[in-house]
């Protein structure tokens, strides 16, 4: 299962000025070409007061009612000081929340250094919390995984294994069973938080390539339901080929086996597949084990119990 890592991502402050409908007050067309490349947001406090920490590179500045109350008290010539640090290229953008008017002293500076400052109507708050939620997934750590991403019973299962081992038709088989794919062959992954978040690269979406057959659109075959753009990877179902000599899991132990995806330790399950054996059936009772595993049950320590009384039970018997 090997990856394929993406380094350095970024965004231009171009396409966030877009996707939250910013209204421009200050730089040209150029001054949307800055880059973000770090996924947090910052209130500058402590620039406001004439600290500056020599950083490389800079957050988006976030401007709400404190700051521009904080300004107030400031003489232009303080003001103009303390702007410079940060408007100069290390920072991407600036962002006045509650449709606060630019002080006419900031306007100045950053007209004179093709700085960008926005306006929203949004609060300061709300406007933290989107911009940190859209820059962790624009900027988030990427992979790519050879296998088969499912939706199965609520949970993100990716299918892996050696290919000849059938994950394309067994993902069919789940399919015209109600589950519902998001990627077959290459699986794109993010971690987003500590979450893994598998989605289908854009050509490949919707597409599930079936030997002999070819490729078939899925959609078309069983209707846009059976389709999501993307889902967490709660668990990883490995299919390997079945050898008699090998020795593979029957009770189900706690100490189960994890795939480590960026550094995300996710719960494995390895499957062997042999001719007889119903893929799909196996892989819907690996996810409800694993979803009554979250919610307290465990099968095998059910077992253990009920054997460890049978044999107390003998010894009662045997004892008399």
């Amino acid at each position: 299962m090997s990856e394929n890592k993406t380094f350095e991502k970024k965004v231009l402050v171009r396409e966030i000025k877009e996707f939250f409908k910013f209204e421009q007050l200050t730089g040209n067309d150029e001054s949307l070409n800055r880059w973000v490349v770090v996924p947090d947001v910052n209130r500058p406090g402590f620039e406001l007061m004439g600290y500056v920490k020599p950083t490389s590179p800079r957050r988006i500045i976030i401007m709400g009612h404190k700051e521009i109350e904080f300004i107030h008290t400031l003489t232009d010539e303080q003001q103009r000081e303390r702007y410079h640090p940060i408007t100069d290229p290390l920072t991407p953008m600036m962002v006045l929340t509650h449709n606060n008017e630019i002080p006419p002293v900031l306007k100045e500076v950053a007209d004179s250094q093709n700085f960008p400052i926005f306006r929203t109507p949004n609060d300061t708050f709300r406007m933290f919390v989107d911009l940190v939620t859209y820059l962790d997934e624009k900027l988030a750590e990427e992979t790519t995984m050879s296998g088969v991403l499912m939706s199965v019973y609520g949970k993100g299962v990716l299918l892996t294994g050696e290919s000849g081992m059938g994950k394309s038709e067994t993902a069919l088989e789940l399919i015209r069973d109600g589950q519902v794919l998001i990627a077959d062959d290459r699986v794109d992954l993010q971690k987003i938080h500590n979450t893994i978040v598998g989605h289908a690269p854009d050509l490949l979406k919707g597409m599930l390539e079936l030997r002999g057959i070819g490729i078939v659109d899925v959609s078309r075959m069983y209707g846009a339901n059976c389709l999501m753009d993307r889902h967490n990877v709660d668990m990883v179902i490995n299919l390997v080929k079945y050898d008699p000599h090998d020795e593979y899991e029957r009770l189900g132990e706690v100490s189960a086996r994890f795939t480590r995806i960026m550094d995300v330790l996710i719960p494995t399950i390895v499957l062997p597949v042999s001719t007889g054996r119903s893929m799909r059936i196996l892989i819907e009772s690996a996810v409800t084990n694993f979803i009554l595993k979250e919610e307290g049950y465990n099968a095998s320590t059910n077992f253990k119990d009920r054997l460890y009384q049978y044999l107390e039970n003998a010894d009662r018997e045997n004892s008399k």
